[in-house]
């Protein structure tokens, strides 16, 4: 029971805040930040405990387990939600639609316990289906346009990534027979199509790569962060990432656990991840956006570790500690670094580096704890970020010796990522606590209450962990490492890791030089202008504008258009149809007028034609009716008046040439109001059909979950 407790408790606590949110906001604050605390108290309460699986009579099929792995990262996740719970009351002071975030930020927190202590492939499905439905509500919050828009491209990378991964559960239980974790590693040993399996576990990368926010599919990730609430920034950056990277480890380390080729694709997409986002991160001058950027090239590291130990077989020890310390120091960081940010935003409402420049100075808590999730992302010794980082280092440096010069162009690669992580982190702490503002210097320096003590509380509780966690990392994190990597089915740690030997100090000299050179030569030279921070990374590459949208909003309904009207009127369907209508025909003349049955025949084709009708428009009217009630759009009046609009002031001047060249009348606005109409028309349309979009993926995402709830009642 104390299983089904850690998942569903914050669910049904979920519903407790929204009714009580209608009458108290003070206590429904209250009731969710006691929610996470008793959470967190669970997690640890079981950390300790016997329990290892428990399956949920209410819904057949859903299996849960508690292995190492799993009693660490619940503890993680609680942390993080109570963290971040303590910040919000702050942070939403002046926000509207509180009980909406709060109702679905519990919801989350449920579903993504669920996905982390899955058993089997198909209750993790189930679990990060609602998770991804839930979370949607956090990017969407502000419901300005910027956050509409990446709403809806998180929802689109959601939806899609869910079919995909679906498709490829249905092909391992097909070829398996099963999806329980435990079991694939010997069901794919023995299964001759490996061919099969390769394709269906490419779906579960897909699925689980795209919340990971892997490269191809990380588009959603810069765009959500930066008009996500900071709390919830902190949440989907540092612990709904690692449910889609726990996903991948349970195809990783299961059905692929020595196979070449499947490391080969995994290190190769998580080496592009990882000097990517490094690299978005040094251009960026938005610092939820640079956050955002750097999980991104973290979930690199990661996914670089998960490589290294398919490559590595059963000596793969170095590279699993490595994936499993950065996946949990990764979440510690961002937990402090985005509140952190989330500080500096209740305050300035800006995020524009040139903007809150000078804010943290003379601010000491908030300085050192800015610092230290910094100096730990950064890898600088001592820190925990150093530990795993080196661990990871020391897997590659173990590959190379086999695999040769691809594995040392990916060393280096590993350690010029590191140097850029530097090099932004460094950019961002002197922007803030270093440099002055030039207008607003003595308003921030005379800014002494700045966070409240549940606040500082929320941002330098999980900041003193960092320390502890690298200054005693031959205890703390090698024992994290030694209860943790059983789920990832791990060789033996053959030597001791010295991690302040000289060999290991090297790798992170080197990156600390690299990410010198950067910040001095190419930040301060060529990303600053007249003391400005400027962001010249082209914005044509944005790979949603250039590849995905024309590609499903153009060209793949111009595809299936095309090969609709193939099968169309006169087509190739033409002939046989018409053989089907005299074959109907020539039946119908045998039961037809003056016949026995043509009466009969009649009435009962009326009635099937009629129910046919009602049936098919029962989902017609559902959704209509959702439309209209539930999901009805939100209107928005815009007072700025006609004749200022650009359309209007463009055909205002067409009119007055016309005027001039005699082919209107004097005070004529023909061009004017056409302008302003058809613009008006476009953009309505335009609009009309993102929001029948983003309407379209929310019903799927339903429909899966009923789909799946019907396979669960019967199994």
């Amino acid at each position: 029971m104390d299983l089904i407790t850690l998942t569903f408790f914050p669910m049904i606590m979920a519903f407790v805040c929204l009714i009580v949110g209608y009458k108290n906001e003070k206590v429904r604050n209250i009731i969710a930040v006691i929610t996470g605390l008793l959470e967190l108290g669970l997690a640890i309460y079981l950390f300790f405990s016997d329990y290892h699986d428990v399956s949920i009579p209410l819904l057949a099929g859903l299996h849960l387990e508690f292995d190492g792995f799993r009693k660490i990262y619940v503890i993680i996740i609680s942390l993080m939600w109570a963290m971040t719970l303590l910040l919000s009351p702050e942070y939403f002071a002046h926000h509207h639609n509180l009980n909406r975030y709060y109702f679905f930020n519990l919801l989350t927190l449920g579903a993504t316990v669920g996905v982390f202590l899955a058993a089997d492939l198909y209750t993790a499905f189930v679990f990060f289906e609602i998770m991804s439905f839930t979370s949607f509500t956090w990017v969407i919050q502000e419901e300005t346009k910027d956050a509409i828009k990446a709403a809806i491209t998180y929802l689109s990378v959601a939806v899609i990534g869910g079919l995909v991964a679906l498709m490829g559960l249905f092909l391992i239980q097909h070829n398996l027979g099963t999806t329980e974790i435990s079991k694939l590693y010997e069901l794919a040993e023995e299964c001759d199509n490996k061919l099969v399996l390769y394709i269906a576990a490419g779906c579960v990368l897909f699925g689980f790569g795209a919340k990971a926010g892997m490269f191809p599919l990380h588009i959603w990730l810069p765009k959500a962060h930066p008009v996500a609430p900071a709390p919830a920034s902190a949440l989907l950056s540092g612990v709904l990432t690692k449910s889609g990277i726990w996903g991948i480890l349970a195809i990783s380390c299961q059905i692929f656990r020595e196979d070449k080729t499947w490391g080969t694709i995994i290190l190769t997409l998580g080496t592009i991840t990882m000097v990517l986002g490094a690299v978005l991160a040094l251009f960026s001058i938005n610092l939820k956006r640079t956050l955002a950027c750097s999980s991104l090239s973290q979930i690199g590291f990661i996914l670089v570790g998960i490589g290294m130990m398919c490559l590595l077989g059963e000596e793969n020890a170095l590279a699993a500690r490595g994936t499993l310390l950065h996946m949990v120091n990764h979440s510690l960081f961002k937990l402090v670094l985005f509140e952190c940010a989330g500080i500096v935003f209740f305050n300035l409402h800006e995020l524009d580096l040139n903007k809150i420049r000078g804010f943290g100075r003379k601010k000491p808590l908030l300085n050192i704890a800015f610092l230290l999730g910094g100096i730990g992302i950064g890898g600088i010794p001592l820190l925990n970020g150093y530990v795993s980082k080196t661990l990871l280092h020391e897997g590659i440096v173990e590959g190379s010796e086999i695999f040769g010069m691809p594995l040392k162009i990916v060393e280096w690669l590993f350690l010029l990522s590191g140097g850029m992580t530097l090099a932004y982190m460094t950019k961002l702490y002197v922007c803030i606590f270093v440099e002055k503002n030039a207008t607003r210097q003595l308003e921030f320096d005379s800014k002494k209450k700045y966070m409240s003590l549940p606040s500082a509380i929320a941002v330098l509780l999980p900041a003193a962990i960092l320390p502890i966690l690298g200054l005693f990392a031959n205890k703390i994190m090698n024992g994290i490492a030694d209860i943790g990597t059983d789920f990832f089915s791990s060789g033996e740690l053959e030597h001791q890791v010295h991690y302040l030997s000289l060999e290991n100090l090297k790798g992170a000299l080197i990156s600390i030089v690299i990410g010198a050179i950067l910040y001095l030569l190419f930040i301060r030279k060529v990303l600053m202008k007249n003391n400005e921070y400027i962001n010249i990374w082209p914005e044509k590459l944005d790979i949603e504008e250039l590849i995905y949208r024309p590609l499903l909003l153009k060209v793949l309904p111009n595809f299936f258009g095309y090969i609709s009207a193939i099968f169309g009127e006169n087509k190739v369907s033409g002939y046989v149809s018409k053989k089907i209508l005299s074959i109907s025909e020539s039946i119908g003349e045998l039961f037809g007028e003056n016949k026995v049955t043509s009466y009969a025949s009649k009435k009962l084709l009326r009635f099937f034609g009629i129910l046919g009708r009602f049936i098919c428009d029962i989902p017609d009217a559902l959704v209509f009716a959702l439309k209209k009630t539930v999901y009805r759009p939100i209107t928005k009046h815009n007072d700025d008046k006609v004749t200022s609009a650009l359309s209007y002031r463009l055909g205002n001047d067409v009119d007055k040439i016309a005027i001039h060249e005699g082919k209107e009348k004097a005070g004529s606005k023909h061009y004017a109001h056409l302008f302003y109409t058809s613009l008006k028309t476009f953009t309505e349309t335009t609009n009309r059909i993102m929001g029948n979009l983003s309407f379209a993926l929310l019903m799927l995402v339903i429909a899966i979950c009923i789909v799946f709830a019907y396979m669960l009642l019967h199994n």
